[in-house]
């Protein structure tokens, strides 16, 4: 075969694994796109809440009914957890996130707030709106789960309003792609929210 045929063979053939190429590339940005439509899982550790097992579900089932793109879940015994619960004798307090995957908060379920009348699944879903990034929002009526105490001991609604869900989605938006370069490093807030009125 003549050098300008073999020449012309090659070309076509570069450019043919070129073209591949420019194809296998395209897919893992399709992937990326999936990826950033995944939803957030964060695994949660009550071993430790003995008596708050209950509220403690009714708050995660309100967060996963009501947020798409984070899930909260119990961890295996002795499992890795992103938020651990714990039970205490004082008033309810958490960490302020958004927590991230492989990062930590404390959250407390203190009892004086239930010695005081207020609501233990309330409580609960409160604390956990803390983790996923939401601050205090007091005063405030009984339809901000983030007024806390400041609605009052006849409040048992655990249920986020459309503000604490769009702001929770915000907070868990794209995934992994959105999270900042002190997520990386698990910072996150870092103060310690203490419900007390």
């Amino acid at each position: 075969m003549p050098l300008a045929t073999w020449i012309k063979a090659g070309t076509s053939a570069t450019a043919l694994v070129l073209a591949m190429a420019g194809t296998a590339s395209a897919a893992p940005a399709v992937e990326q796109t999936d990826a950033q439509a995944a939803v957030v899982t964060l695994r949660y550790d009550d071993s430790r809440a003995a008596g708050w097992e209950a509220a403690i579900a009714a708050g995660v089932a309100s967060w996963n009914a009501s947020v798409t793109n984070v899930k909260l879940v119990e961890a295996a015994p002795g499992g890795a957890a992103e938020i651990v619960i714990v039970a205490t004798s004082g008033w309810p307090q958490a960490t302020l996130g958004p927590v991230r995957p492989g990062r930590q908060v404390r959250v407390e379920l203190g009892s004086q707030a239930v010695n005081d009348g207020y609501d233990k699944t309330r409580i609960a879903a409160h604390e956990l709106g803390h983790s996923l990034g939401l601050p205090d929002t007091k005063p405030g009526p009984c339809s901000q789960l983030m007024s806390g105490s400041s609605a009052g001991t006849a409040c048992t609604s655990a249920v986020p309003n459309a503000t604490e869900r769009s702001r929770v989605q915000s907070n868990y938006a794209n995934a992994f792609t959105a999270f900042t370069a002190s997520d990386v490093t698990g910072v996150t807030d870092g103060r310690t929210l203490v419900d007390a009125p």
